[in-house]
């Protein structure tokens, strides 16, 4: 192609630079920008960190004071949206904002608290996701639910004993 057909084609087709930031620029569907949190909606489930590649979703369980922290670092996300894709609540909705200058660490964190296993005391999970998976089960399965994993554990072990007739 010559070089004055070049410019007959710039010609033609004409300006296709926005001057942004001075105008405005629409983002196409299915842009990925500004991950939102709705803190009402979370459950703790921890999901949306465990599928954090660049860890900008942390957990931090404070058993001390009976609290699951879920810290989301601005500075580090890659806006992929996983964490959108597996929250089982839709707590998590991605925005099309990406004009994020901010300065320093943004740091947005939702507390829970945990409940406390009704024979040994020890925290063992967050109020809300336990909630949301009794919510889902039936009256059966819902036996033991209030109890923690280790206890569980030593309940069915011993009733697998007594019922073995191994000790009378």
């Amino acid at each position: 192609m010559s070089r004055l057909s070049w410019i007959k084609t710039a010609l033609e087709v004409g300006v296709v630079t926005k001057k942004y930031p001075f105008e405005r620029v629409e983002v196409p569907d299915g842009f990925r920008g500004l991950p939102i949190f709705d803190s009402g909606k979370c459950i703790g489930c921890t999901a949306c960190a465990n599928v954090c590649t660049p860890d900008a979703i942390k957990v931090v369980n404070d058993f001390t004071n009976g609290f699951r922290r879920i810290e989301y670092r601005l500075g580090k996300c890659i806006f992929c949206g996983r964490c959108a894709d597996v929250c089982p609540v839709s707590a998590i909705t991605i925005t099309k904002e990406f004009e994020l200058a901010y300065t320093g660490d943004v740091i947005n964190a939702i507390e829970i608290k945990f409940i406390k296993c009704v024979q040994c005391g020890q925290y063992y999970t967050v109020s809300r996701h336990l909630k949301h998976v009794s919510s889902k089960l039936n009256d059966e399965a819902l036996e033991g639910v209030d109890i923690c994993p280790d206890c569980r554990r030593r309940s069915n072990i011993n009733s697998l004993i007594h019922a073995s007739g191994v000790f009378r």
